[in-house]
């Protein structure tokens, strides 16, 4: 059986952010909380950027707009085989 992903909230995670800036040290709150170095430096960063923990209020610029245009190329990708189709339906009626 795989791992399960544990989901914290997001005044959870402030408090922890509240706890090391007050001066506790990274291992005592993974000790104490059983969390991951990765997830509380993670999270300090995050809300240090930006305030929020949500992925996409952390992107850059350059990644918001990656991810802007992939949806829109995967739109246009979606429309133009909708065309190629409706195109190949009124070619076997003409024929």
């Amino acid at each position: 059986m795989g791992k399960s992903t544990k989901r914290y909230t997001e005044e959870f995670k402030k408090q922890i952010i509240g706890l090391k800036e007050a001066g506790r040290s990274t291992s005592e709150l993974m000790r104490e909380y059983d969390l991951t170095k990765t997830s509380i430096n993670t999270w300090v960063r995050q809300y240090t950027n930006s305030g929020k923990f949500g992925v996409v209020e952390n992107l850059s610029e350059n990644e918001k707009e990656l991810r802007i245009l992939r949806k829109e190329n995967k739109q246009l990708r979606m429309e133009n085989d909708i065309l190629k189709q409706a195109a190949l339906i009124l070619g076997q009626r003409n024929a």
